[in-house]
């Protein structure tokens, strides 16, 4: 008799639904849930679009499309990417950024010249932001230096601005 209400309780026991494949999406929808998200340059969008596309002619169709249409933009991608990183780093920092997403020379050059006019700013806010104190000695001084230098922010920013706030005439 225990056996029959073992059976009837696994019987009884709700089963899920079968697991319905889902539909593969197609490539510009695929594009389209990357640039919902944020900005894409053109290489990064190519790198993650590339394992699904038919072929490379296919993703170069869909990403001029995408171009001509205005979605798809390096230069707002990178007025985004520096507007977006500049308050916390320095202007090498966010050069090596776009090179690694194959911004062309004159986007890189607009995107770094805005950045470079308010780089000892930025810096001054990072560091006050971070320490907020003159450094006491040397080895504290070197490490706020270490910190911006990390950070991407030029030898002659950072040396403006921790020496100007621990008193320092080096």
């Amino acid at each position: 008799m225990e056996d029959d209400r073992t059976d009837r309780s696994r019987k009884a026991a709700p089963s899920s639904p079968p697991a319905r494949p889902r539909p593969e999406r197609s490539l510009l929808a695929r594009a389209h849930a990357f640039l919902a998200r944020r900005e894409h340059s053109r290489a990064e969008l190519r790198r993650k679009l590339g394992p699904h596309a038919v072929s490379a002619e296919q993703l170069d169709r869909l990403l001029d499309d995408l171009q001509a249409r205005k979605l798809l933009s390096d230069e707002r991608f990178a007025e985004v990417l520096a507007r977006n990183r500049g308050a916390r780093y320095g202007a090498a920092r966010i050069q090596q950024e776009l090179k690694a997403h194959e911004i062309g020379a004159p986007l890189l050059r607009a995107a770094l010249d805005e950045l470079r006019q308010t780089e000892l700013a930025r810096a001054h806010t990072l560091w006050l932001r971070r320490f907020g104190a003159p450094a006491a000695d040397a080895a504290e001084r070197a490490r706020q230096m270490r910190f911006l230098a990390r950070r991407g922010f030029s030898t002659d920013v950072i040396r403006k601005v921790v020496r100007a706030r621990s008193g320092a005439d080096d």
